[in-house]
């Protein structure tokens, strides 16, 4: 028979659970380089660029356009295997909180 209590107990954990992820996105670091490594961004887990190297070399007036363009790469690099290391991280912490239910995919919930 269905239990209603342990079910609503079992959702509060979920929350925690969840919770507790969400903080720990910000400890999540991925580096996104392009231009063979002369741009480097690096995003945390929340998608938040916390760091951008960029090579000497690059920093001319002349270059600037490339500059931006390499940048831009970088950064979209780096926030793109956050995303995916922060789907990884949320589907760890529920793992077996919440019912597993063919065809329904809970994972947009986090």
């Amino acid at each position: 028979m269905f239990d209603m209590m342990k079910m609503m107990g079992k959702m509060k954990e979920v929350q925690a659970k969840v919770k507790e992820a969400q903080a720990n996105l910000v400890n999540i670091k991925t580096t996104g380089e392009s231009g063979g490594g002369m741009v480097k961004a690096t995003v945390n887990g929340k998608k938040e660029l916390i760091s951008l190297d960029i090579d000497n070399e690059l920093v001319k007036p002349e270059d600037k356009e490339m500059l931006q363009d390499l940048i831009v790469a970088a950064v979209n690099k780096a926030t793109q295997e956050a995303e995916v290391l922060a789907k990884e991280e949320m589907k760890k912490s529920t793992e077996g909180l919440l019912p597993n239910i063919p065809g329904m995919d809970l994972s947009g919930m986090f």
